[in-house]
């Protein structure tokens, strides 16, 4: 059964060293999935979820600026970010190992995402929703994210471990009407 992103509750986000000191953090707020949930097996489900790039926001204006251009995103010649699932494998209760294949600036490598579905539960209204939460951490450089400077002291002004941070509800289509003809 097909299910539909609940953008009012969900998010995407991410944070990264910066200067080794301190850590910055931001988000997507665009972003869309496409999820066949098997309500009877959540191994059998599999989902894709298509990020706009340009949609990242970490407060400052000039540094997101930056995050857009080639050095970082390139979002005028990649301006998708796409993560398909390959496999969610239960790990007890309502934890889960999700793996799946993460593609940036055209770059695709596999990624393993700790993770905890829960439901299905009928929300107030009749509809019927599952919740999923993950998290996980990439190598920025693995996707073609490579700008840096060294510091002075030493390290680096960006560090190379990005971690991702998932919040996802989502909600059971409705199923299609059928229109009777004359």
């Amino acid at each position: 059964m097909t299910w539909n992103l609940d953008p009012a509750h969900s998010g995407l986000q991410f944070a990264v060293k910066h200067m080794v000191i301190s850590t910055v953090r931001g988000s997507f707020g665009e972003f869309a999935v496409d999820a066949e949930i098997d309500e009877a097996n959540l191994a059998n489900s599999r989902a894709t979820v298509r990020i706009a790039a340009a949609s990242l926001a970490t407060g400052n204006a000039d540094r997101d600026a930056h995050l857009r251009s080639p050095d970082f995103f390139d979002v005028e010649e990649h301006p998708s970010i796409v993560f398909a699932t390959s496999g969610i494998e239960p790990r007890g209760g309502d934890d889960y190992r999700i793996t799946g294949d993460l593609t940036i600036r055209g770059i695709t490598r596999a990624i393993v995402l700790d993770g905890e579905i829960q439901g299905p539960v009928k929300d107030p209204w009749g509809a019927m929703r599952f919740g999923l939460s993950a998290s996980g951490k990439v190598n920025r450089k693995e996707f073609g994210l490579n700008w840096n400077t060294a510091l002075e002291a030493g390290g680096f002004l960006v560090g190379d471990d990005v971690k991702l941070t998932i919040e996802a509800q989502l909600v059971k289509a409705a199923a299609p009407e059928l229109v009777a003809t004359a």
